[in-house]
């Protein structure tokens, strides 16, 4: 449902992204994972077509999204990292405006939309401006926005950032159930845990090259060969993406502490 074929992003001399090539079925929860700078972001915005590649292909359910963005975009839902909103619209004048965006029936978006604001407990605060709202509010409208019109295709970019424990842990839950509808989804998170608990597959982008991809249980196999079963996702990407820089890193820090406490 999601492809990419040699995509690739340069910004001068700088290659933010460098031949990555990946692809997620129905029903597929992808992890996408990397350092701060590693081209996460680019490379979604590649795939929704909010950026052009340099060069390489993107498809959505077959359909080249830079060939006919029109028909590709149809099929996705979005969250971009930052839940930029209209400050002078309430929570159901945007979802209203998605509706209207996406052609939506006007029954059936309205019982979506009371649907999803009970979901994510936005129903007491729906007509107030977003203006008002938090960052973690305003990232469960965006959310909502996103799964409006069920599209069978779901990218997030760092979607559970600024929201509490309970709203979180909601958000997993109805992603789980909607890749279990035959959806794909593809979401980047710095947040190890997450992806290791709810990922059927993830890859891990490091300086632009995507350089592993696949469950967590093979990249154990292939990364840590005889480690104990509980290595976890964090291991593997710290071995990944400069576990010796990091082990310098906490020595280095670690003398420090103790000449300070010397002192």
């Amino acid at each position: 449902m999601i492809r990419a074929d040699g995509l690739t992003k340069k910004y001068g001399a700088l290659t933010a992204v460098s031949d990555l090539t990946l692809s997620v079925g129905p029903g597929e929860i992808f992890g996408f994972l990397g350092p701060n700078g590693s081209g996460k972001t680019t490379t979604i915005k590649m795939l929704c077509g909010l950026l052009s590649p340099t060069s390489g292909q993107a498809k959505i359910c077959g359909v080249d999204i830079h060939e006919k963005p029109v028909e590709a975009k149809a099929m996705i839902g979005y969250v971009p990292d930052t839940p930029n909103v209209y400050d002078t619209l309430s929570a159901r004048e945007l979802l209203q405006f998605v509706a209207d965006l996406r052609k939506m029936d006007r029954k059936k978006a309205a019982d979506r939309m009371d649907e999803l604001l009970y979901i994510f407990e936005l129903r007491d605060r729906q007509d107030e401006l977003l203006s008002n709202f938090s960052h973690g509010m305003r990232q469960k409208v965006c959310i909502s926005a996103a799964l409006l019109d069920e599209p069978k295709v779901l990218f997030l970019d760092e979607p559970t950032v600024g929201l509490d424990p309970k709203s979180a842990r909601l958000v997993k839950e109805v992603l789980r159930q909607y890749a279990q509808g035959g959806r794909a989804v593809f979401m980047s998170t710095h947040i190890l845990e997450i992806a290791e608990g709810m990922c059927d597959r993830v890859g891990i982008i490091h300086k632009g090259h995507l350089i592993a991809e696949g469950s967590v249980d093979d990249l154990r196999q292939r990364v840590l060969p005889g480690a104990s079963e509980d290595a976890s996702l964090e291991d593997l990407f710290l071995k990944l993406t400069g576990g010796d820089e990091y082990e310098e890193l906490v020595r280095h820090l670690g003398s420090n502490t103790d000449s300070r406490r010397i002192e």
